[in-house]
């Protein structure tokens, strides 16, 4: 196999009586016989000490070989697999289960041989090709095979599940000595001049952890664009990453509550809350009107299911979308399709308009119109020229006032 002959090349006195120069040695390379093949499971620690060497001569025959030489990247070439063979010695593969549960996660084993990626737990990188690792399908924690049983942090997708809300204080430190000089997590040792590990702040948390558990990720935090309207991605721990990341299309936060003095200074919010109040009253045409139930024009805002449940909650990820412009852009192109419907293209739709009883003139009007004001009371549509902030006494409420009346007369008489 490939690894005893750069082994013999790179240390051929353990295979010939006489020392070769460097310079002939990247020739020795056709040996067919595998020093290094024993049965499955028989490995032993001389084995490991022979790649070891062989790792060192090979290190060593790549600087004495001329730079940039095509003996010289085939012999680095060979290094590598030297290297990948010590690790698979030092972390051989076993028949692992596919799924696997622990502290809610639900490991997920991956098949993936060429994509590399980085241990949660440990922070090594994960040799695919050698190296059995699982995902959660949670929240899409990986890990070694062998790092597994030293997981102490839960799944978060369970706290999403559990408490579905976000920390809205603005980096809420409370300090190393409270944390007793220890991450928040794993409860390792840290301190900000890095003995013996370098604490680092979580900027949703407050919190410091170490190296291990913060990796300088960035992420928007919630608590700065709600009072700040500030998207600055800042430095989160991993765990923070990870649930920030899940919470992102969870329609949690209720601006108007939380800071309603933001719908005064970001003219966005206003535009989309508009937009969000004309499809709420676009939305009862669509589910009395068979074209648009087959056409399934509510479906456009299947990716913004709270669209048409309400028009004060929103998502982090409608916040970045508004802040960006690109929800207004969307949103107004599937209010400009529904309102084409009602108005144009549905003659039953059409139907259900309504006519100025003040004025009696002008087109038919619909309640998310520019140029209207609905009464609160009956939903009767006027001009907004005619009915405007309930100071005119609505006909429609006038009428059934006068019929209830009537009715109860009736009733008496009977």
């Amino acid at each position: 196999m490939f690894c005893s002959e750069v082994y013999a090349e790179a240390r051929p006195e353990l295979f010939s009586g006489t020392r070769i120069h460097s310079s002939d040695r990247t020739m020795d390379l056709g040996l067919a016989e595998d020093h290094f093949s024993r049965p499955v499971g028989s490995f032993v620690a001389s084995d490991i000490e022979q790649l070891k060497l062989a790792i060192e001569e090979c290190k060593k025959l790549i600087l004495e070989l001329p730079e940039h030489s095509e003996r010289q990247k085939d012999t680095v070439v060979k290094l590598i697999h030297l290297r990948l063979k010590l690790q698979e010695l030092k972390d051989p593969e076993e028949d692992e289960p596919n799924l696997r549960t622990l502290l809610e996660h639900r490991f997920s084993k991956e098949k993936s041989k060429s994509v590399k990626q980085t241990c949660d737990k440990c922070s090594a990188i994960i040799w695919g090709l050698i190296q059995t690792w699982y995902t959660c399908t949670g929240c899409y924690y990986r890990c070694h095979s062998k790092c597994m049983n030293l997981i102490t942090k839960p799944c978060v997708r369970s706290k999403v599940s559990h408490q579905s809300e976000y920390e809205l204080s603005i980096c809420p430190e409370i300090g190393l000595d409270r944390q007793d000089y220890r991450c928040s997590e794993c409860r390792t040792p840290i301190s900000l001049r890095g003995v013996p590990s370098e604490a680092r702040q979580c900027d949703y948390t407050g919190q410091y952890y170490c190296s291990t558990c913060h990796w300088n990720d960035t992420a928007i935090i919630p608590a700065r664009v709600i009072h700040n309207w500030e998207f600055e991605p800042r430095k989160v721990c991993r765990s923070s990453m990870r649930y920030l990341a899940l919470m992102m299309p969870r329609p949690v936060l209720k601006l108007k509550e939380i800071n309603p003095l933001l719908f005064n200074f970001v003219e966005e919010l206003v535009e989309i809350r508009k937009l969000r109040q004309d499809i709420l009253l676009m939305k009862p045409y669509f589910i009395t009107c068979k074209e648009a139930m087959e056409a399934r024009l509510l479906l456009q805002l299947q990716d913004r299911q709270h669209f048409v449940e309400n028009d004060d909650m929103y998502s982090l990820q409608d916040l970045i979308d508004i802040s960006s412009g690109r929800l207004s852009c969307s949103l107004t192109e599937i209010h400009t399709t529904f309102a084409k419907h009602i108005k144009l293209d549905c003659d039953r739709c059409q139907a259900k308009g309504f006519v100025c009883e003040l004025c009696k003139e002008g087109d038919i009007l619909f309640p998310f119109d520019s140029h209207t004001s609905v009464c609160h009371d009956c939903s009767a549509v006027f001009h907004r020229d005619c009915y405007y902030d309930n100071s005119t006494t609505c006909p429609r409420c006038a009428r059934m006032t006068d019929r209830k009346q009537d009715e109860v007369l009736d009733m008496k008489d009977a």
